[in-house]
């Protein structure tokens, strides 16, 4: 039997059923797949062997070769399987010169797959794909909500793209999310191999973490609502689009498969009647930074009661000034914070207060703080009451940090410990050249009106926490100056303070400014990173609030971008967070605090 001419591409492992198949040369114009191969090997027996794989990477039995081979040349070769029985005959065989790979004997050629269908994209749920139901205030409050459902599929009725419409005139954050929302959405019917009948990818802007398909409603759908329902208001038919959807897609359709429909909506009262009529429903999660209030980073760490005990034979410390410095290792280590305070309070033993100011593989270096509570520190006259407010004050003091949060209920002293530390450093200092205040305009009941005046005149109103506080760091900074004497000082202040309004605040720069953003409870995540990033070289900013005093519609502790900004902050080597805990305003509003 002649030989067939030399290989010029590498040799497949054989599968086993070929063992029994007489050898034949390879015809170097043949461009068959290994799967289609396999394919002629099961329909037809015997068969001549393929000793060359014309993809040169997968054998022809479809065996696994994902570990890196040693490949080798060799004069002769019997292709034989490793799991082959030992009495089965052997066949005279080609001689031939190949190149094939060396593989340890336990390694078996694995038997023929089948052949699969390519995967989409990888998908980071293992759960079946859903089919969300977008209500018109989802895509107004977030116009990316678009690529937040991960791999799910989008549907958009067309009764949202109307009411859409109805919302782009204007200059609110409303008006700008409707524009916003539009553009996306002609951005991606516009996009190369777009088909609105077969959906639209929402991968195809850029956007590659949504896997999933975008539906509108291209024909009309049969539903059938209580009559008690108004027909022409835009909810129901949001609903009846619901109601068809889950009907239609109940069922392995050829054209669809089985999917579950649930609506979304910031609405509640649309999610309590979607579920009524038993349609599923659930809230737009993708803007909460936390699911529960509770778990906000509050920026202090008490430490256990056996901390020095375990740190006995570990701990390092040195003086450096008037500061002690400790380093520290162990588990406790992992779940500290660059700025972070830390407390030791023990009956009998000493009190140690610190903040983080490194941490550096297993340990972490503490600081120790300057006590704002004794008359020899006192800031513009104010000393500080409890641990909370000495912690806070040694933020506001510290000219490395440059963005501070503090949150707290009513009367625990934010905005006062923020004006006495920016006087402090505007005027003695001279550190900051102005302070520059500033507060959403959110009110708690219904709106006065137009107000007259120049800009800061219209903020007057709104700046009430700011005139008490003022009164009362001039009138404790004034000593025995007279009359006279109190009038130049608030003179000098009121100099110094600036009030401006949020709404023109895009497009500035602060140069060497003290920022003090009141409220800032009432602001949305897009309202806070757009006064924050105003902040130029030599700029501090403190954001106050308190979490539990929201105004703003839509707007809860979880997705408030008070809460966003602490936790996206947390751990900056510049920025530092202190929830103040005790209130120091008076009797009655701390007990009012308490029980109403």
């Amino acid at each position: 039997m002649p030989l067939p001419p030399a290989p010029t591409k590498r040799a497949a492992l054989l599968s086993p059923d070929a063992l029994d198949a007489p050898a034949r040369s390879s015809h170097r114009g043949s461009r068959r797949s290994g799967d289609q191969r396999a394919d002629e090997t099961t329909a037809r027996s015997p068969q001549p062997l393929e000793l060359f794989d014309s993809l040169g990477t997968e054998g022809a039995g479809g065996a696994d070769t994902a570990r890196p081979p040693r490949r080798t040349k060799a004069k002769t070769a019997t292709p034989k399987p490793a799991s082959a029985p030992q009495q089965q005959p052997q066949q005279p065989q080609a001689l031939v010169q190949v190149e094939t790979k060396v593989q340890p004997a336990a390694a078996a050629p694995a038997p023929t797959p089948a052949p699969q269908a390519p995967v989409r994209a990888k998908r980071k749920s293992t759960g079946p794909a859903k089919l969300f139901v977008l209500d018109t205030n989802v895509l107004l409050h977030d116009p990316m909500c678009l690529f937040r459902f991960e791999e799910h599929d989008i549907f958009l009725p067309m009764i949202v793209l109307e009411e859409l419409d109805g919302h782009k005139k204007g200059t609110t954050e409303v008006a700008r999310n409707g524009r916003q929302t539009s553009r996306t959405l002609d951005a991606l019917a516009a996009a190369q191999g777009a088909d609105i009948a077969k959906g639209l990818k929402l991968d195809t802007t850029g956007h590659r973490e949504a896997g999933g398909k975008l539906f509108f409603q291209t024909a009309p759908l049969d539903y059938s609502l209580p009559l008690s329902l108004p027909q022409g208001k835009a909810d129901n038919q949001i609903l009846g689009v619901v109601q068809a959807l889950r009907d239609q897609y109940a069922k392995d359709q050829p054209d669809h498969p089985k999917q579950e429909v649930v609506l979304v909506s910031k609405d509640i009262n649309m999610r309590v009647k979607a579920r009524a009529l038993g349609l599923a429903a659930d809230d737009y999660q993708n803007d909460k930074t936390l699911e529960d209030g509770d778990l906000l980073y509050a920026g202090s760490l008490a430490l256990p009661p056996d901390f020095w005990t375990r740190q006995s034979k570990t701990v390092e410390s040195w003086q450096s000034g008037s500061n002690t410095f400790y380093r520290i290792s162990g588990p406790l280590v992992p779940n500290l914070y660059i700025n972070q305070f830390v407390y030791f309070e023990a009956p009998g033993e000493p009190s140690m207060y610190a903040r983080v100011t490194e941490i550096r593989d297993k340990t972490a270096v503490l600081k120790t703080l300057k006590d704002y509570s004794s008359g020899k520190n006192a800031v513009w006259g104010v000393n500080t009451r409890n641990r909370e407010q000495n912690f806070a004050m040694n933020l506001l003091m510290d000219p490395e940090i440059d963005f501070v949060t503090l949150t707290g209920t009513a009367g625990t002293g934010k905005t006062l410990m923020a004006l006495a530390s920016g006087l402090t450093q505007v005027l003695d200092d001279r550190r900051y050249t102005e302070i520059i205040m500033t507060r959403a305009t959110v009110s708690v009941g219904e709106d006065i009106g137009f107000l007259p005046g120049t800009e800061e005149e219209k903020m007057g109103p709104w700046m009430g926490a700011l005139d008490d506080n003022l009164e009362f760091l001039a009138k404790g900074d004034g000593g025995g100056a007279g009359e006279w004497g109190r009038a130049a000082t608030n003179e000098l202040i009121r100099s110094r303070i600036k009030v401006k309004s949020m709404n023109f605040m895009r497009g500035r720069t602060f140069l060497n400014k003290y920022v003090i953003i009141d409220e800032a409870q009432n602001l949305t995540p897009k309202q806070m990173k757009t006064l924050i990033t105003r902040a130029g070289p030599g700029t501090k900013i403190i954001c106050m609030g308190n979490l539990a005093q929201i105004d703003t519609p839509y707007l809860t502790e979880g997705s408030s971008g008070l809460t966003f900004a602490v936790d996206k902050f947390k751990g900056w080597p510049h920025g530092g967070h202190i929830t103040l805990a005790r209130g120091e305003r008076s009797r009655l509003a701390d007990f009012a605090s308490d029980v109403l």
